[in-house]
């Protein structure tokens, strides 16, 4: 069966149509599940995450009209894993995700107080300043390990490269990171 483009789908969650939610899944489903997973390590948490997530978009089409649908439908089931993650933390922990707080850490430590919104803005505008920076594969490892969360054994994999090569990829990132920010006066 072939899939939907995109503006099609929108279109049968404007008509409120409850294929929109079975074509989405067809199409995207696998990057949202991975998504989630990557943040959550329960196979049942990650399957509610995603149902949550298509949720949320039916719920939030109409009004919005996302372009690109697969981002948008991703990022909602990010944020959700990331709230179920925190919800759990206390009974269960995934190392995977743990490692990768770690590593930003080093470039924006936890205990960094954001008070503000406007301040939460300058940060985020910053960093995707600095991501302007970059050249196109260290972009792409930065947002897919630290966005999407995954291992550095599948960016290896995704890019043809060794594991070595881009763990130190990642870690000289972060230094220019953390370089970038101390400069513009958002980290100390």
């Amino acid at each position: 069966m072939t899939q939907l483009e995109d503006s099609k789908i929108i279109s049968l969650f404007f008509e409120r149509s409850e294929q929109a939610v079975e074509e989405l899944n067809r199409k995207y489903g696998p990057a949202v599940k991975k998504t989630a997973a990557n943040i959550l390590s329960d196979r049942l948490d990650v399957e509610e995450c995603v149902n949550d997530a298509y949720l949320r978009v039916w719920n939030s089409i109409p009004p919005q009209n996302p372009n690109p649908l697969v981002s948008y439908v991703c990022k909602i089931a990010r944020n959700l894993a990331i709230d179920r993650y925190h919800a759990n933390k206390a009974e269960k922990r995934n190392e995977s995700f743990n490692l990768v707080l770690e590593e930003m850490e080093e470039c924006i430590p936890s205990g960094m107080n954001v008070e503000t919104e406007y301040d939460a803005k300058e940060l985020t505008a910053s960093i995707n300043r600095f991501l302007s920076t970059l050249n196109r594969e260290d972009r792409f490892l930065f947002v897919r390990r630290y966005w999407y969360d995954d291992s550095i054994a599948d960016l290896a994999t995704m890019t043809k490269g060794n594991v070595n090569r881009i763990s130190v990829r990642l870690f000289r990132i972060r230094e220019k990171l953390k370089k970038s920010l101390v400069k513009e006066g958002l980290l100390a």
